[in-house]
């Protein structure tokens, strides 16, 4: 199958990133599902349900969160029915929504999408292990599910490579988000897992991570906050990663990155095209 997830959408340059771009990239490639981290579509910081359904109408058939999950307030309460939208799995357990999904492709290829935090240099939430280890038990690769997913949302690039070893050949994919800046170390590990320490964001890379590049620099040169931060407004990239997937076996086949649009060198899947 042939799965599509994309980086951080970061504000209205992401956002339209996204909705110009995917509805002809899933004609053009005949994607089976595209999965997309959203929790910083609402001006940087959190998701709202107009921009939840919107991504949706652009064909995300799955949109996981972080440590921005509940920065809009009403995401708490429209999560509830939110049947695609994803926060982490390590959160309290009375937290609302749900930190994994087993959701059905068009071609009815069942497949589980987990979110889990990391929590080196991030909140001290649940162990992650622990918690995608029941996820997995629960709902094995193929048993439960034809394709297993998770995206990771953490800082560390020890703390992500660490994981996705130790669940290499459980997972079909793990990618890792939160930092916004793609890497270039994406493969499929010895048991079959798909890697990528991050996919990056979609949004304004002429910035500082998505974000308006003055304050950042004020902050760091005065330790003085002057503003809130605000989303760069330039042209977004959209950035992620294409891979594709045994369905027999739930391993992937091969993985390469994607980027189009703004101010990168653009790349795309080669064994698409």
């Amino acid at each position: 199958m042939r799965f599509l997830f994309l980086g951080d959408v970061v504000g209205r340059p992401g956002r339209e990133a996204v909705t110009s771009r995917l509805p002809k990239l899933r004609e053009r490639w005949k994607l089976d599902f595209v999965a997309i981290n959203g929790e910083n579509s609402a001006g940087g910081f959190g998701i709202t349900e107009a921009i939840y359904n919107e991504l949706c109408d652009a064909g995300a058939d799955a949109i996981t969160l972080g440590n921005h999950s509940w920065d809009q307030r009403e995401a708490l309460v429209f999560i509830e029915r939110a049947p695609k939208l994803i926060r982490p799995l390590n959160y309290p357990a009375r937290a609302p929504g749900r930190g994994a999904v087993l959701l059905t492709a068009k071609s009815g290829v069942r497949i589980l999408i987990i979110n889990a935090m990391g929590r080196v240099f991030m909140d001290q939430l649940d162990d992650p292990f622990a918690a995608v280890e029941r996820e997995l038990a629960a709902c094995p690769l193929g048993a439960g599910c034809d394709v297993a997913v998770c995206d990771f949302h953490a800082e560390a690039t020890s703390e992500k490579q660490s994981f996705a070893h130790y669940f290499d050949g459980r997972l079909s994919l793990f990618v890792g988000t939160h930092t916004h800046v793609p890497t270039s170390d994406y493969r499929v590990l010895a048991g079959g897992t798909a890697y990528v320490s991050d996919i990056g964001m979609c949004g304004d890379y002429d910035s500082v991570l998505g974000m308006a590049k003055e304050e950042p620099i004020r902050r760091f040169l005065t330790k003085i906050p002057s503003s809130r931060f605000e989303p760069a407004t330039g042209e977004g990239t959209l950035a992620g990663v294409a891979v594709e997937i045994d369905e027999k076996s739930g391993h992937a086949l091969r993985i390469a990155p994607l980027r189009l649009g703004g101010c990168l060198e653009e790349t795309s899947p080669k064994f698409w095209e």
